[in-house]
């Protein structure tokens, strides 16, 4: 049996209300349960799973994620319209998160961190119709021109079928 898509992502925090309050407002999450400074599960809006996220309290002495060992990267949360994506870039400029923006030519996107310094990206993906054979380079997102050539309306991937 293959695996089908990424159901939920668990990450261990400093601090669980800290990274409640971030990602409900950054990202729009909505808390389904919580167990004060203990634990968290959060959902995306119109998601048909119990959570989304899983946010586990270690404390403020557990040591951050560390660039370049192994370990887990990042995630991508994927939004349904360009508009949306600008909407949690500015989001995530006014919490000083954002750490890039990136044209993947098949996906729009950002990349910020948490405040424990989880790096996460949110992504919008381009109508398949429009991929290039030969995408795959990463360029400079210029999201004025995205929305100037899709408006900030179209919904493309998981927001143009059924809710996930």
């Amino acid at each position: 049996m293959p695996v089908r898509r990424l159901n939920h992502a668990v990450l261990y925090v400093r601090d669980v209300q800290r990274a409640v309050e971030f990602y409900t407002d950054v990202l729009g999450f909505e808390v389904a349960v919580e167990y004060p400074h203990r634990a968290a599960f959060l959902r995306a809006q119109g998601t048909l799973n119990d959570h989304d996220l899983g946010l586990f309290a270690v404390g403020n002495q557990a040591a951050g994620p560390v660039p370049g060992q192994a370990g887990l990267y990042h995630l991508a949360w994927e939004v349904g319209t360009l508009g949306e994506l600008a909407e949690v870039g500015a989001k995530l400029r006014g919490r000083a998160a954002l750490v890039g923006a990136s044209d993947h030519g098949v996906s729009k996107s950002f990349y910020a961190k948490d405040p424990d310094g989880i790096e996460f990206e949110v992504m919008w993906r381009v109508p398949r119709e429009e991929w290039s054979q030969d995408a795959g380079g990463v360029e400079r997102l210029d999201l004025d021109a995205a929305l100037a050539r899709w408006g900030a309306g179209l919904a493309t991937g998981a927001a143009a079928g059924s809710a996930t």
